[in-house]
């Protein structure tokens, strides 16, 4: 038998969206910074694959060889959040990681906008 846990009362607790927010951008500014090499080289691939369109996740930018793995996995988050800032990529779907350090965990699939792909034909 499964019990459940009953909390006969409300209790106060310190959920705040505001400070989780700021703690999650302190936490990617100082990702960022890590490694700013690295991180120049990871915009430049996020870049490539969104020009040509196609569905891809961080796993794909390291199996093409267009980036090396990053000096702490905590840095992938701050570049594809810039990306899709610079307006370069959008969240296309969410699926397994291909990834075995990370167990096939659930990762974020992104694809490149129209920007990026018009940036290709320019080129």
């Amino acid at each position: 038998m499964t019990r459940q846990l009953q909390i006969s009362a409300p209790t106060t607790t310190a959920i705040s969206p505001a400070r989780g927010e700021a703690a999650k951008t302190r936490g990617m500014k100082r990702a960022g910074q890590l490694d700013p090499q690295w991180a120049a080289d990871c915009d430049k691939a996020i870049d490539e694959l969104a020009s040509h369109g196609v569905t891809f996740q961080a796993a794909d930018l390291i199996r093409l060889e267009l980036v090396g793995e990053p000096p702490h996995p905590n840095c992938w988050g701050p570049r594809f959040a810039a990306a899709v800032r610079r307006g370069m990529i959008r969240h296309a779907t969410y699926g397994q990681s291909a990834r075995a350090t990370v167990h096939r965990s659930i990762c974020h699939h992104w694809i490149g906008t129209a920007k990026a792909r018009a940036g290709r034909a320019a080129a």
